[in-house]
């Protein structure tokens, strides 16, 4: 497992792919929530599977130096997405509504020191979404329960340096939407998520008031311009966001994707809260020949894209929503349906791994 989850690193360091997440979160008019995002990753599969986790089962994070760290018995199921390694969960929601997922936080993330002494209430920082959303149901329960607990890198190189690590997005049925970044050795900030958007580096209060250059932006199409005797119109729609960018870095990107959420319209349902969401992030899918200059393009993968899932969450109604990079079917995880009295988890490949395509019969 730790092999895998090295080669990725340090990979990652060497072709510096990208990662780069974009989370967005909608209401309707009855306040229901929906929660989505995107996980980008450019330098190969990252074999991401469906995990059903069910009540009753025990977990132990193994720390850095693969001794035994907090072990945890679950208290409610859930379904959520693997990254790399199954025990990885990248985003999920249990069945009493708490989502949270992991975000890449490069260059700003950094972890309290791993101290062996402490490892019986140390997790690391790749268990953590699983710890979430198997032992709570509301944000203020995680909020209490974090000043219990150490998180510390899932790795430690020969030079003694840490893995890269993340910040997170944590929200429960009652509207609570919280970001969770942990910097300078184990500092952990948190803050209430009021724009409804989360994507990587730097911090984010910079990203939101990042948006304060951008206080031009509005839907539709500017009202004409004289300049002189000439009158300039707008060629069509769209020039009330003029400026908007369009780059895939993570300012940008929360630019951006803070403009679609706020000016779309408020939706009746669920239903089509969800229905939105997709449409909203479709907008930030990564092509993969993007991810690499010149001098990388041999090493270029066998992917058509970066963005290799896209999932939403009905928080409300209690459903999980997906769709792969190879497969853009949608695809709905109920978890009213399931047992979680199982006493294994289900796991699941994403993907099937190839292009798919649905023939219609005319």
């Amino acid at each position: 497992m730790k092999k895998t989850l090295l080669a990725l690193l340090l990979t990652a360091n060497i072709l510096q792919p990208a990662s780069a997440c974009t989370g967005i979160s909608l209401s309707t008019v009855s306040d229901q929530h929906v929660h989505a995002r995107t996980i980008e990753w450019g330098e190969n599969d990252l074999n991401s599977k469906l995990i059903v986790s069910p009540r009753d089962y025990s977990f132990t994070s193994t720390m850095p130096d693969q001794q035994k760290g907090l072990s945890w018995k679950s208290k409610y199921g859930f379904v959520g997405i693997s990254v790399s390694v199954d025990t990885f969960i990248g985003e999920g929601v249990n069945e009493e509504g708490l989502t949270a997922g992991l975000f890449y936080f490069k260059g700003y993330g950094s972890l309290k020191a791993y101290n062996p002494k402490d490892r019986a209430n140390s997790i690391t920082d790749m268990d953590f979404v699983r710890w979430m959303l198997s032992q709570f149901k509301t944000v203020d329960e995680v909020k209490a329960a974090m000043k219990s607990i150490d998180i510390v890198p899932v790795y430690i190189d020969a030079k003694g340096q840490p893995s890269p690590t993340g910040h997170w997005r944590v929200t429960d049925k009652a509207g609570n939407n919280i970001v969770i970044e942990i910097m300078d050795n184990g500092k952990v900030h948190i803050y209430d998520n009021e724009v409804g958007v989360l994507t990587n580096s730097p911090t984010f209060p910079w990203q939101v008031t990042n948006l304060n250059n951008f206080i031009n932006l509005h839907p539709g199409s500017s009202a004409p311009q004289k300049f002189g005797g000439v009158e300039a119109k707008s060629f069509g729609i769209g020039s009330g966001f003029l400026g908007l960018p369009g780059d895939i870095t993570p300012p940008s990107r929360f630019v951006r994707a803070a403009f679609f959420v706020n000016t779309a319209p408020e939706s009746k349902t669920s239903e089509q809260a969800v229905s939105q969401a997709f449409h909203i992030l479709n907008n930030f899918d990564i092509p993969i020949g993007t991810e690499f200059s010149e001098q990388y393009r041999e090493h270029m993968p066998d992917l058509p894209s970066a963005t290799q899932w896209t999932s939403v969450i009905d928080q409300s109604e209690g459903v999980f929503y997906y769709k792969t990079m190879n497969d853009s079917q949608i695809k709905k995880v109920d978890l009213n349906k399931i047992n979680f009295d199982n006493k294994e988890e289900l796991k699941r490949p994403l993907d099937t791994g190839s292009f798919s395509v649905k023939e219609v019969n005319i």
